[in-house]
């Protein structure tokens, strides 16, 4: 028995070990986001202890909270964009960015409206998520501005938090909303209207690459130091992702993670998930991302890119 019990003893001693000589990736991850959704299938595949890493999440309350979690060193990987990376990066950060997803804004009305395209925002009152720098409005305003419009002077504009744009339209004290593609999703389950969407007015731009605006962010010398790891991860969460696209029993897990309880939400939430998808990453895509940067700064007078006139190199992150 005392054998049997000390093979016992060293069985697991020998399984924590194993498990403690993993490289853990620690990430933040909002509760809302479909980062979390990912992991949840991620975690959950009988593959996931065979992988060369270990995963520890910690919450985040939102996109900044993330990022002052990433630049304190409380996790080595977050979400956001690369706008951010390249700004950082012209301080001396050594942050890099490689690609997640393609989805960013969409601007949405109700059914009935009588908006139909950006010509017919002369005089409405929009809602915008974020502030005056949102890349979806700068961008917006860049693609009114071809027709010789002026956004900022012929529309009253109510910036505030996502949910509360929301709130805003379907209470009827905005005529439009532009926000994050998720919960644009929410509102057209509804029957409410899109006008347009981010791919939309980068191509209305003369942009016809899908370039990702969101990606996982970390340090590159981080990401030197655990290389192996940090591929392995990239892969597994493209698997992921692929999976809650194509198989309706991963997807089924996740529902309880998307918050929202009717089939219809569901399933735009999904269609519009999975129309994220990078399918190339590439130079034609880095070559619309310099084009994008300029639209930005020049918009934006700077306030959103800093002084840089080109991305800063390094900004993107390449898998060796």
């Amino acid at each position: 028995m005392k054998i049997c019990g000390l093979l016992l003893f060293l069985s697991g001693f020998t399984a924590i070990t194993f498990a403690a000589d993993k490289p853990t990736i620690r990430i933040g991850v909002q509760a809302s986001g479909t980062l979390a959704w990912e992991l949840s299938v991620l975690q959950g595949d009988d593959q996931y202890k065979k992988l060369a890493f270990q995963l520890e999440t910690q919450a985040v309350a939102n996109s900044e909270a993330g990022k002052i979690a990433l630049q304190s060193g409380a996790v080595d990987i977050i979400v956001s964009d690369w706008v951010w990376v390249s700004r950082l990066r012209a301080t001396g950060a050594d942050f890099t960015f490689y690609p997640y997803s393609t989805m960013s804004g969409t601007l949405v009305v109700p059914e009935n409206s009588k908006i139909h395209g950006i010509n017919d925002l002369k005089g409405t009152r929009i809602g915008i998520a974020g502030g005056e720098l949102d890349k979806n409005w700068l961008l917006l305003q860049a693609l009114a501005q071809q027709d010789k419009l002026d956004l900022n002077a012929l529309v009253e504009k109510v910036f505030g938090a996502p949910p509360l744009i929301n709130e805003q339209l379907k209470q009827g004290r905005v005529d439009a909303m532009l926000n994050y593609w998720h919960f644009g999703a929410k509102l057209e389950a509804q029957g409410y209207r899109q006008i347009i969407d981010g791919k939309g007015i980068l191509k209305g731009l003369g942009i016809q690459e899908n370039v990702p605006s969101l990606g996982y962010v970390f340090k590159q010398s981080w990401a030197t130091a655990h290389k192996q790891a940090l591929n392995g991860f990239l892969q597994a969460s493209k698997n992921a992702k692929k999976l809650l696209c194509k198989s309706d029993s991963a997807w089924n897990k996740v529902i309880p993670l998307i918050q929202a309880d009717d089939v219809p939400t569901q399933t735009k939430l999904r269609q519009r998930y999975c129309e994220g998808n990078v399918t190339s990453w590439d130079k034609a895509e880095l070559q619309a991302a310099e084009h994008i940067y300029a639209l930005l700064r020049s918009v934006g007078k700077n306030q959103l890119t800093g002084d840089s006139e080109h991305i800063q190199p390094g900004t993107f992150w390449a898998i060796e």
